[in-house]
């Protein structure tokens, strides 16, 4: 029966303190990692603070999990002890509704998110099911690759989901955790991308990131002038904007696509969008298989999160730095 070293909170809104529990016996299907490395996503802050009242207590965070296969249950057949693999959002599905079996698994309603019910990766292991976990390829440099488990696999899944092609063009509002690799994604893709930014010091560092234009999504007569343009628009904010002047952006068929988590009603006017024939979209992390494929693709045009990192021990200063706002663009903890 492992014993996890861990750093959990006790409570709503409480530092991270070292914690222990006991993992029980390994199921069939499921897989130990020892985690090399792990990233800090704002939804653990979400976690932390019970801001979607789903976490529990004491609360291990951490669902951008890079490390090692240590144990394999007797059912698993894809991983190997020593397989370097990473876990995201989900460690489990139930794999027999008409969402797994439709290769849906992250719209599976009984699924297991990393870190609500059970605990996450800011620890030496953690526990999967072994369907959740995907193999690192050996191109990638795991050390960064973390973030792609959770904020790459949000960005990269519309561009499967919604069908993009490489001629088509993309805009992303907000250039931080994961606006700045959906830059890095559309431009791999082969589209011609757009940023929308409030920050006039991160237009010219948007286009280092990936884009071939820049926007101030302040200036209402830069967007409007913009009419027409985009395919799709990705939104990574998490504040209400003039959706209406975004959508003015779309061409016929376009979609206005939702990656941050708006908690305000979205006020959008429905005349223009039906006689352009448009769509408002949002989506969560991707299934197993448009992982395996994200983590190919990012293998393959060396898309890589810009990172800074932090040992695993000083994660109560990293949690810090992603509050205050200044991390550029995503923080990584190492053991």
């Amino acid at each position: 029966m492992p014993t996890i070293n861990a750093y959990a909170a006790k409570e709503a809104n409480a530092s991270l303190e070292p914690f222990q529990y006991d993992l029980g016996d390994l199921g069939t299907h499921q897989v130990d990692i020892a985690v090399e490395s792990c990233g800090i996503c704002h939804s653990d802050l979400s976690m932390v603070e019970d801001a979607w009242g789903i976490s529990a207590f004491p609360l291990v965070p951490g669902h951008e999990v890079i490390g090692k296969v240590t144990s394999a249950g007797e059912g698993v057949s894809h991983l190997e002890v020593g397989d370097r693999v990473g876990l995201g959002w989900h460690a489990g599905y139930c794999m027999f509704c008409d969402q797994c079996l439709s290769g849906h698994h992250n719209l599976c309603t009984s699924a297991e998110p990393t870190i609500a019910g059970r605990h996450g990766g800011f620890a030496d292991a953690v526990r999967a099911h072994s369907a959740s976990v995907a193999k690192i390829p050996k191109e990638l440099d795991a050390s960064k690759a973390g973030p792609l488990l959770c904020g790459g696999m949000a960005v990269f899944s519309p561009f499967v989901e919604l069908g993009i092609e490489p001629t088509s063009s993309v805009a992303v509002i907000g250039i931080g955790g994961l606006g700045h690799m959906a830059l890095k994604f559309a431009r791999a893709w082969g589209c011609e991308v757009t940023a929308f930014t409030s920050s006039e010091s991160k237009q010219e560092e948007a286009k280092s990131l990936g884009a071939h234009h820049a926007i101030n999504s302040r200036d209402a007569d830069a967007i409007k002038a913009a009419a027409g343009s985009f395919d799709l628009i990705l939104s990574t904010v998490n504040v209400s904007l003039d959706w209406n002047a975004f959508m003015a952006t779309l061409k016929p068929l376009g979609h206005l696509h939702f990656l941050g988590a708006v908690t305000e009603p979205l006020a959008i006017n429905v005349m223009p969008m039906m006689f352009g024939q448009q769509a408002v979209t949002a989506s969560p992390v991707g299934s197993p298989a448009v992982i395996r494929k994200m983590l190919a693709f990012a293998a393959r045009h060396d898309v890589t999160p810009v990172t800074e990192h932090y040992p695993m021990a000083k994660v109560n200063d990293a949690v810090e730095h992603l509050r205050s706002g200044k991390a550029r663009y995503r923080i990584v903890l190492d053991n």
